[in-house]
Order: structure tokens, then C-alpha cells, then sequence
């Protein structure tokens, strides 16, 4: 979805509009305002990637260039999305540029061993870099794996971060602030951070009496909207994976699906820390302290490329005090390196030759994105199901019904669909094992002809060879 869309929850969760997790919304608004100079109109696939040959051809017709913001596009479970954008790139005649990407592995993966998506990564890489200049990617670790594949780093790949660090331009502005108890505190986390971090946030949360968690995945957004639990998750993980976690029945859940609103939240927190890459970073641009903690290399090679105030998952342990590591922290970490990124990232725009808002002015404000997303009303944060007035719970409920309806719909569709290929291909094959039992009865036939001519020529070998016999037998005997 577009920073502009102002879509009911309902609908965000129904379409999955935000791609699965809220920290695309941040990406996408960091390159809309990037590139949305005057008279620029930019558009959104909204995730599609089928598209007909006239499709492909309107595009080709309509738009000066194809932008792809990826994030760990590089990784088990997306082979055949990567597949299919290969496709639609294929297909497409003008400039194709991917504004970030970057691999998902282990905290120190062992690049020498490959992965399993290799060769679609080079697909895709060959793919883009017949229509554009350069990739961009989001940190060393994408780099060196790119290289291993062939590719060199400066020509065909350049390290370029997170285009969502460069959102207002080349200056950060951190603020100092006072960390208490009583601070207003932002808290991120996720269900696949390592056990020893889910712990450390879970004690650390409670430290914090005026603390928020912030959700980002779209089953999490069920959760906090519907109250619909995740059934797979246990007490034992310390997360917030139902409405009766003490942060839902607190009413200390917010979530988010636009960035307005989010920036808006997080510009008046005193601190966050957390385990989500975007959450943080959300944080840092929004001129908020923040700590993150990495826990695999797609976190890792962003936390150091841009210099994130961080603690390694590893480095956490059941001692470990949110108080020791704020009172250890440097939050002003990442303006170091910021300057020098931003510079990067401008000349990645430069050599793909896309026009942006920092050509003349490396702080821009007022700029046509931001008259344009002043002027647009958009959904506030959502409220846990826990808080609701009884009106707005039956609301809701209303509301999941007839969700629930259009999945039920959906699946039916599908499996209807799916039958129904089923049934052609029953078909086919029936028609194909018909066309086989009539060719294997003209074999028989045929090998029953041969097997008689064979039988005659055997039987009229034979009696050449009883006369050759009685010719050789009276020769013999004449002579």
C-alpha cells in the first residue's frame, strides 16, 4: 500500500496490504518521498506479480521506470516470488531498479557453502542488471554473498544500507533524553528472536510502567484488532501471542499500519529497544534513542553499516540489565557514519539515473511528498480488542465475520479451482492412458505379426536346411 492509502484495518489484514510486516510501510515511505519530485507520479503494484502480456505492454507503454524497495529478498521461501519478479523483469522494457536488497542467513554465515536459491539469485541479478546500472544492497554480508556468486562490488553491486536512514535527508537528529521508570518507552520484538533475548525483553518490559509494545506482523494485527490468538505459540516463549498477555489486558499494545501515525507515536517516546530492524530504525528517524538487538546477518550488516546503538544477541544473557546496557549506550552512534552513507546512496541514485528531492537541497522540506501526506487524514494507531467499548467489539466481530467469510470464499474458490484442474487433468490423462492402451494393442498386433513372420521364416529356414542337408548328402555321395 502507498503512504497515502488510508485502508481500514480490516482490509489491511483481509489483503494483506502490508506484505506480512509493518516495517514495509517505513521502506516504502522512505522512497516515495525520495523520489517524488515535481510532476513525478509514482503508482503501486501492491504486491502483484501476475500480469498478461497486455499488462506487461501498458506498463512498458505507461511508466519511465520500474522500482523494486526489496528487504531479505534473498532467502529460503521466497524462490518463486524471486522467480516471478525475474519474470515480470524480463518482460518489462524500461529501467528496472532495486532500491535495497538483501540476503537472509545465520548471524555468521559461512557463504563459502552457497545456498540452496543461488542460481535464482542469479537469474534475478542477470535479469536486472540488463535494464539498470547497479543493485542495491543493504549491507556487506548481501555484498561478499553477491561476489561469491560472481558479481563485483562498485559495478554491479553497491552497499547502499537502508534507504529508510535517508527518509529526511543527510542529518539525523537524536535527542537526548532521560530514561526512568516512568519514561514513555517503545518496545519492538518478534517470535523468532533467539529464547535468551524474548526473555531479556520480557523482564525488561516490566521495568517500564508507561511502556508500549509494537507489533508488526499481520497476524499481529489479527491479534490486537480481532483478539484472535496465535494458536502455535506457548506461555513459556515470554511473548505477547494472545489478548491475555498483561501488555493486551494493560492496554499497552499499539499497532500501526502507516508510517504517518507511527512516526507521530514514536517522536514522543523517550527510548525504544528491541529486537525488530524497523522498528528501530523507525525510532532513530523519528529522533528517538533506540537499542537494538540484532540476532542474523540481515539485522547484523544494517546495525553496522549504519552504526545502530546495538547489543548482540549473543552478548545476552539471564544477568543481563536494560539499565547497565541504557547507562553503557551511546545513542548518538549513528549519526557517525550518516554523512558518508547518505553521500553513498545519492550516487547509487545518480548512476541509475533517478531523479530525487536531494539534487539540490540534502535536508529538503516542504517537499511535494510531505504537502501531499499533509493533506491526507489517515487511520490512527490500533487499539487492543481488549479496550474497546462493547459497540466497538461487536464492530469488530462484524468485521472478522465477514473476513472470515471471504477467506472461507477464497479457500472454496481455490479448492474449486483446484478440483477442477484436477478433473481436466484426470482427463487428460485418462485421454493420454486411452491413446496408449490403443497404441500398445497396434504393438501386440504388431508384434504378433512379427512373431508369425518370424515363425515362418524359422520354419522355412529349417527346411532350406534339411535340403541343403540331402543336396550335401548326395554330392558326397556321387563324388
Amino acid at each position: 500500500m502507498t503512504p497515502f492509502d488510508d485502508f481500514p484495518p480490516s482490509k489491511v489484514i483481509g489483503h494483506s496490504l502490508i506484505g506480512g510486516n509493518s516495517g514495509n510501510l517505513v521502506y516504502a515511505y522512505s522512497i516515495y518521498r525520495a523520489l517524488m519530485t515535481e510532476g513525478t507520479e509514482i503508482d503501486s503494484t501492491y504486491y502483484r506479480i501476475d500480469y498478461t502480456d497486455r499488462e506487461i505492454d501498458k506498463i512498458n507503454e505507461t511508466y519511465d521506470c520500474f522500482i523494486m524497495p526489496l528487504a531479505d529478498g534473498f532467502r529460503e521461501g521466497f524462490e518463486e516470488k524471486l522467480k516471478a519478479f525475474t519474470a515480470i523483469i524480463k518482460r518489462l522494457k524500461i529501467p528496472v531498479i532495486v532500491i535495497g536488497v538483501g540476503l537472509r542467513a545465520p548471524f555468521e554465515p559461512d557463504l563459502s557453502k552457497g545456498f540452496s536459491f543461488d542460481g535464482i539469485v542469479k537469474e534475478f541479478m542477470d535479469a536486472v542488471l540488463e535494464k539498470s546500472a547497479a543493485v542495491g544492497v543493504r549491507g556487506q554480508i548481501t555484498s561478499d554473498y553477491l561476489s561469491s556468486l560472481g558479481y563485483i562490488e562498485g559495478i554491479h553491486h553497491m552497499v547502499i544500507g537502508c534507504p529508510s536512514m535517508y527518509m529526511f535527508g543527510q542529518d539525523l537528529n537524536i535527542r537526548d533524553t532521560k530514561i526512568t521508570k516512568d519514561s514513555f518507552v517503545c518496545i519492538n520484538n518478534s517470535t523468532v528472536t533467539p529464547k535468551n533475548v524474548l526473555d531479556f525483553i520480557d523482564r525488561s518490559s516490566k521495568e517500564f510502567s508507561n511502556g508500549y509494545f509494537i507489533p508488526q506482523r499481520t497476524k499481529e494485527l489479527k491479534l490486537t484488532y480481532f483478539g484472535i490468538p496465535f494458536s502455535v505459540y506457548q506461555d513459556n516463549l515470554n511473548y505477547p501471542y494472545n489478548i491475555n498477555h498483561y501488555l493486551y489486558e494493560q492496554d499497552r499494545v499499539r499497532f500501526f499500519i502507516n508510517f504517518k501515525e507511527w512516526r507521530s507515536f514514536l517522536s514522543k517516546a523517550d527510548f525504544t529497544f528491541g529486537s525488530r530492524l524497523h522498528g528501530n530504525i523507525s525510532s532513530i528517524i523519528s529522533g528517538t534513542p533506540s537499542l537494538i538487538i540484532p540476532k542474523d546477518a540481515r539485522m547484523r550488516e544494517i546495525a553496522e553499516y549504519h552504526n545502530l546503538t546495538k547489543v548482540n544477541y549473543t552478548d545476552i544473557d539471564n544477568d543481563t540489565s536494560i539499565w547497565d546496557l541504557i547507562e553503557r549506550a551511546d545513542f548518538k552512534l549513528p549519526l557517525k557514519n550518516q554523512k558518508s552513507n547518505f553521500k553513498n546512496y545519492l550516487k547509487f541514485l545518480k548512476i541509475n539515473e533517478l531523479e530525487n528531492i536531494f539534487e539540490d537541497d540534502l535536508n529538503p522540506v516542504n517537499t511535494p511528498f510531505d504537502i501531499k501526506i499533509s493533506e491526507v487524514q489517515l487511520q490512527p494507531a490500533v487499539t487492543t480488542y481488549n479496550s474497546c467499548s462493547n459497540d466497538e467489539r461487536v464492530m469488530r466481530t462484524n468485521e472478522y465475520i465477514k473476513y472470515s467469510n471471504r477467506v472461507i470464499k477464497r479457500l472454496q474458490y481455490n479448492l474449486n479451482k483446484q478440483k477442477s484442474i484436477n478433473s481436466m487433468l484426470r482427463e487428460r490423462i485418462e485421454e493420454k492412458n486411452s491413446i496408449i492402451d490403443d497404441r500398445n494393442k497396434v504393438i501386440a498386433e504388431k508384434n504378433k505379426i512379427i512373431t508369425d513372420k518370424d515363425k515362418i521364416i524359422n520354419l522355412r529356414s529349417v527346411r532350406l536346411i534339411v535340403k541343403a542337408r540331402k543336396i550335401a548328402k548326395k554330392l558326397k555321395g556321387g563324388k
